[in-house]
């Protein structure tokens, strides 16, 4: 695959508890373990959050892309993704994934549609499938 474009990030500090700082320094984060994980939670991010983040806006371009190849104007749409984190059984954590779709300009069938065409679409869908649990819903 030749790659239209290839971001960048360095992870420095203790990990979960360092910083993280992209390499054109648009991203520079302080990073922090959330309470439910033992850590001090806080006012810093975490990689779930930034999955999260990254996930919501790949899956809201490609729903944006689905719909106008089909001549659909989607209007007010919001996509919420929820990144869960915990043991595999294994010794390792896995990661869950929700994406709840919010499209009130078309009708549920349709939605629907929508929504599975983009998780098909969507570089973050096409990484994960097969490897962690993905569930789509409508708002």
């Amino acid at each position: 695959m030749p790659a239209l474009y290839t971001a960048s990030a360095t992870a420095t500090g203790d990990g979960r508890q360092g910083h993280t700082r992209s390499s054109d320094g648009v991203l520079d984060l302080d990073l922090s373990v959330p309470k439910e994980m033992g850590g001090p939670g806080g006012a810093h991010t975490n990689p779930e959050q930034l999955f999260a983040a990254g996930y919501a806006a790949c899956f809201h371009g490609a729903l944006k892309v689905v719909a106008g190849k089909k001549k659909i104007t989607l209007t007010d749409t919001a996509i919420t993704v929820d990144v869960g984190i915990g043991p595999n059984g294994q010794g390792g954590f896995q990661l869950e994934v929700s994406i709840e779709a919010e499209l009130p300009s078309v009708d549920e069938e349709t939605a629907k549609q929508l929504l599975e065409e983009a998780h098909q679409v969507c570089p973050y869908s096409n990484a994960t499938r097969g490897n962690i649990d993905v569930k789509l819903s409508l708002a």
